[in-house]
């Protein structure tokens, strides 16, 4: 805020118990407003709330407190609501922002629809989730909202300046504030809040009613208490808000009374397959339960966490691993077999917060999805028609793959969708699928610079077309094949040069047959897939960070299990054989239509090299860390026509290079590619990853031949995309610690 002007020049608070008093608190803590005053009918409550300074100003009556503010809340019991609303009616001012902190919604618009006849556009409904068992103005906390949520239930003809002032003084007492419907706040706060008070009052006097009843309380565990804690609240109050928030707890309360019946008759027959799947998916579904509180994904935000990798210089390579699955394949396996008709049962699944975003948009779009547990997950199909329109926007977290791919699934759905990431996918180009996917038909709007949110509007036809990629890219190529299955006709993609080919793969796995022609491939739309069985490979581009490390340390050997060997992914192989890499390739099989194989690496005296072009596609991802094994090589390393490294996660080429240089080592940046003169000493010092993943590993690998400590910065994406490397590296030798995170 600083010194500027406050953001409300009078706010009148009317009702000063724990949530009323505390918000005036704030207010007056972080100087939000130029005046803050107070009204309660307990006088004795009012003139407390004067004395300790919660409260600019006692107001002896609703007129009062009314006239001459320009934000009015009202912090009284629900069922209050609207007769304090006819009182103060005739002392509102035109212009003034009305809100509440009720934990209903639609009653307060309801109450107020009765009260002015209409809902004016200064009326913005809000609903902090914050509080506690104690309650009146003693309890008053002006921290009370500092990393709580705040829901705020605009209606779409709400004033829009006045939202935003009263998002920044809800942000300005600490909280996170959120927006959505009315109806989706009463839905969430019915299934999220209001029902698990209903369980514990009915669980407690359920037990309370047995005849055992002492020794149920005597003995009960930590965990009967942490459940039961909730039933110690106000029952005038919760009374209230279950009456006013009738239909949607009634609505949640069947759904639950629905499965409840459902797992007593499995215990009935022994049915030991339906508890586990049920047990599994509200596991999976607890372990990511805060994003799903706030009607996110099911994915934490890691821009919050910082975490800190710290190497020790030197180690040795040595083992036997098997790295995470596939990211692309694992993003795929889900889309495919949600759309597919049957059960697709996947293994090998790469459970990183990308892959589990894609997997949570899809349980949002209405697909049932049992997992992940150890990887295998089992997908009910819904048919390419099935899929059902998502209750708000679908949550990606940092992946431009589940993004770009959606983009096209979405298109052609009849229901409108909204795409968002957090704050580094937000910045990253889109254009390059939604221009191609307008000129099929589909209408989606993107922010500026055609940027992250995308919103797609549903009930388009999609028409099939020819495209020429203007650069590779495989993200686009799968994006506009998975529109093709809802278009009419052919859609055909032609790419400069070859790019993965696991969408074509899996598609045909499928049953959906993908027609190719040298650099084109093609699909009809109209068909339909057929569930299947998929064991995902290990992700080269993990493995790669393993492949170096093995190259460059001394006396290393270590073998690396069930790795895929797509032809279009295997550059960082052909790449490193060539600057002399010792890697023999064991085991050669194919698995669901991609080749696999184990891999054996052994220290090796590395030799510069300039790359050759057609492998920079194969090998897009592990860039940074043969930046390493370049850095350790004899000679010269040269990498040409690698653009697209430029609009990754980051900058990658910059980054590294800043990286490099923050450790001593010179290098020269060109506008597709690096000069790097190997045998440079790399010595210790900090590194800034920039929040990409692949950077914070490569830097972990460069401490092998390391002579001083490295620390890395910014490291909390790691888990998008290899959840256990830390583990892996330490296991296998690299000298790791971390901090921070969890």
């Amino acid at each position: 805020m600083g010194d500027g002007e406050p953001l409300f020049k009078r706010v009148a608070i009317i009702g000063l118990g724990l949530i009323g008093g505390s918000l005036a608190s704030a207010i007056r803590r972080h100087r939000l407003a130029g005046q803050v005053v107070g009204y309660d009918r307990r006088a004795d409550e009012l003139a407390l709330g004067e004395e300790l300074g919660v409260i600019d100003l006692a107001a002896d009556s609703l007129e009062e407190a009314v006239r001459g503010s320009d934000l009015v809340v009202l912090a009284v019991p629900v069922r209050a609501t609207r007769t304090v609303l006819a009182e103060l009616k005739p002392f509102l001012d035109r212009d003034a922002v009305l809100s509440d902190v009720g934990s209903t919604k639609s009653s307060f618009v309801a109450d107020v629809e009765a009260v002015f006849g209409d809902l004016s556009p200064h009326v913005i409904p809000g609903h902090p989730i914050a509080g506690s068992e104690k309650s009146g103005i003693r309890a008053a906390n002006p921290e009370l909202f500092a990393n709580h949520k705040v829901i705020l239930t605009p209606a779409d003809n709400a004033h829009q300046p006045d939202v935003e002032r009263l998002r920044a003084l809800w942000e300005g007492c600490g909280a996170t504030v959120l927006t959505m419907s009315v109806a989706y706040h009463d839905e969430v706060l019915a299934a999220t809040s209001h029902l698990p008070h209903l369980i514990a009052f009915s669980l407690v006097d359920t037990l309370a009613g047995e005849d055992e009843n002492m020794d149920i309380f005597r003995y009960a565990a930590g965990g009967f208490r942490d459940f039961t804690r909730i039933a110690a609240s106000d029952p005038v109050m919760w009374h209230d808000i279950f009456l006013s928030n009738r239909d949607a707890v009634l609505r949640v309360i069947d759904h639950f009374t629905h499965d409840l019946d459902q797992l007593r008759s499995a215990i009935a027959a022994g049915d030991g397959a339906m508890l586990l799947r049920v047990f599994s998916r509200a596991k999976a579904a607890r372990e990511h339960f805060t994003k799903m509180l706030s009607g996110q994904a099911y994915v934490t935000n890691n821009s919050e966490k910082q975490v800190t990798f710290r190497l020790q210089p030197g180690g040795s390579i040595r083992g036997d691993i098997r790295v995470p699955g596939d990211k692309s394949m694992s993003h795929r396996s889900i889309m495919l077999g949600a759309l597919a008709e049957g059960i697709t049962e996947v293994k090998g699944f790469l459970e990183g917060e990308d892959s589990l975003a894609t997997l949570q948009a899809f349980r949002d779009m209405g697909v049932t999805i049992e997992g992940p547990e150890d990887g295998f997950v089992r997908i009910h199909g819904v048919g390419m028609r099935g899929l059902q329109a998502p209750r708000g926007p679908l949550y990606l977290g940092n992946s431009g793959t589940a993004m770009r791919l959606f983009a096209g699934l979405l298109a052609a759905q009849p229901f409108d969708s909204e795409l968002t990431g957090d704050a580094s996918l937000s910045k990253r180009p889109m254009g390059r699928v939604a221009d191609p996917l307008r000129a099929m038909g589909a209408v989606i709007d993107t922010a500026e610079g055609g940027r992250p949110p995308l919103k797609i509007r549903g009930g388009h036809k999609l028409t099939g077309i020819h495209y020429e990629m203007p650069v590779a890219s495989a993200q686009v190529k799968s994006c506009l094949l998975l529109a093709g299955l809802y278009a009419e006709g052919v859609t055909s993609v032609t790419e400069p040069a070859p790019t993965r080919d696991h969408t074509e793969r899996m598609l045909e796995g499928f049953g959906y047959h993908v027609h190719r022609d040298g650099a084109t491939a093609s699909v009809t739309g109209g068909g339909k897939l057929t569930a299947c069985a998929i064991d995902v490979p290990a992700d080269i581009s993990s493995a790669a960070f393993f492949l170096v490390a093995g190259s460059i340390a001394s006396d290393a050997e270590l073998v690396l299990r069930h790795v895929g060997m797509n032809p279009t992914r295997v550059g960082v192989i052909n790449i490193l054989r060539q600057m002399g890499a010792d890697i023999e390739v064991l085991e050669e099989r194919e698995i669901g239509g991609e080749p696999v194989a184990d891999l054996r690496v052994r220290s090796a005296e590395l030799k510069g090299i300039d790359i050759p072009e057609d492998q920079v596609p194969l090998a897009i991802d592990e860039f940074p860390v043969l930046f390493i094994a370049a850095t350790c090589a004899q000679g010269r390393t040269v990498l040409r026509g690698a653009e697209e490294l430029r609009v990754k996660e980051s900058d990658r080429i910059r980054v590294m290079a800043d990286g490099l240089a923050a450790l001593g080592v010179e290098t020269t940046v060109t506008p597709d590619g690096i000069v790097i003169d190997g045998g440079q000493e790399i010595g210790g010092g900090a590194v800034n990853s920039h929040g990409d993943h692949r950077i914070a590993m490569s830097f972990a690998v460069a401490s092998l031949r390391a002579t001083g400590p490295i620390e890395i910065t910014d490291c909390a994406n790691v888990a998008t995309s290899f959840p256990s490397f830390v583990e892996l590296a330490q296991q296998t030798g690299i000298q790791i610690r971390t901090e921070g995170g969890e």
